[in-house]
């Protein structure tokens, strides 16, 4: 299953790597991994739910889960952890600030 979720994060790895994704690892039914974005910082875990055939995210900081969320369809999951780990309101703004050149 590790590898299932890994395949659909592939899928679109500019979003993944804005969440600064590292350190993944297979957990039991599903993917752990790391990330730094600009809402969370910590451990966000993704475990498919076979009753309901959906997925439930956990965003964990030291140890405790903090948010939770059930019944994730495959084609939304890359959205619904980029909405809790990185988009703010002035997403476009803080990128530029953080990221810029100029």
């Amino acid at each position: 299953m590790a590898m299932y979720i890994m395949r659909i994060f592939k899928s679109q790895l500019m979003i993944v790597w804005s969440w600064g994704f590292n350190s993944p690892k297979a957990i039991a039914n599903g993917l752990s991994f790391k990330v730094q974005g600009f809402k969370f910082k910590g451990t966000v875990e993704v475990v498919y739910n076979e009753g309901s055939d959906l997925f439930d995210i956990s965003f964990i900081k030291c140890g405790k889960i903090i948010d939770a969320v059930e019944g994730v369809y495959i084609d939304q999951l890359v959205t619904v952890i980029d909405n809790h780990v990185e988009k703010v309101d002035n997403y476009n703004e803080r990128v530029e600030a953080e990221y810029s050149l100029i």
